[in-house]
């Protein structure tokens, strides 16, 4: 059954460097979707090249909590041009992060809200960060109604309870290679307790790699150890976990998957 990386950064270093290496890579290791996602304007744009010139590669476009600082109207309009392309399935990478505090919060709420508006006016789904910033975070999704396949929170690093309350308002949880780690308690519990019908993975690349590849260059092909240890922790088959996170990518992202 195949794989999906609902969320990779391929126009980063070495991944953007030896891209047709990494795609080769991801193929043999059963992963047969990637979904690249931009950070800023740049990165957008890099995102939509990259998945028109491969098949199996999907974009999303949008400014990431962390470059909200000194955005403007020019940048979001021209992310809502690119965001008209046939491959771009999401917006995002957008939300809060407080932890780091790259930019001040109340430009990452403006912006956050801004983005969204545009996210409704296109009909996409939204990807969203969210670090440190769950109860500022909740109220805004919260007023966004209730339905079903509103977005995905990536690279998930609440607890249950806070899943579960997403989960409610109709957004997916991606979980990361972080489920591999030691002290990765919480996101274990996630990965178990969850609805499978809720559940997406990700690998973040060139970010957090799983073990046994901890500190080294994460990439799409990765994504099998962390689908290994998400299959063992809920008792079922990675033949199932891999069938029914790539129907629920197909799903929210409306893909062209086979499975």
């Amino acid at each position: 059954m195949p794989l999906v990386d609902s969320h990779a950064h391929l126009d980063m270093g070495e991944l953007k460097e030896g891209l047709s290496k990494v795609l080769e890579r991801a193929e043999t290791n059963g992963v047969k979707v990637i979904v690249t996602v931009g950070i800023d304007r740049e990165s957008s744009r890099e995102a939509v090249r990259i998945a028109r010139e491969n098949p199996n590669v999907y974009a999303t476009v949008g400014i990431h909590p962390h470059n909200a600082k000194g955005a403007n109207e020019e940048d979001i309009a021209i992310i809502e041009e690119l965001a008209k392309d046939k491959k771009v399935v999401a917006y995002g990478e957008i939300g809060l992060d407080f932890f780091k505090n790259f930019s001040p919060k109340k430009e990452q709420i403006d912006l956050f809200l801004r983005q969204l508006e545009v996210a409704e006016r296109l009909n996409l789904p939204v990807v969203i960060h969210e670090r440190d910033s769950k109860e500022e975070l909740y109220p805004i999704l919260r007023s966004r109604g209730q339905r079903e396949d509103q977005g995905v929170i990536h690279c998930f690093s609440e607890d249950l309870p806070f899943a579960k309350r997403v989960i409610e308002l109709g957004y997916l949880v991606s979980i990361p290679g972080i489920v591999t780690f030691k002290k990765a308690e919480n996101l274990r519990e996630v990965a178990q307790k969850i609805p499978l019908s809720s559940l997406l993975l990700e690998t973040d690349a060139p970010f957090l790699a799983p073990e046994p590849f901890r500190g080294k260059t994460n990439e799409p092909s990765l994504l099998l150890w962390t689908a290994m240890e998400v299959a063992r922790l809920r008792g079922i088959s990675l033949e199932e976990l891999a069938y029914v996170t790539s129907l629920n990518a197909k799903r929210l992202f409306k893909i062209d998957l086979k499975i």
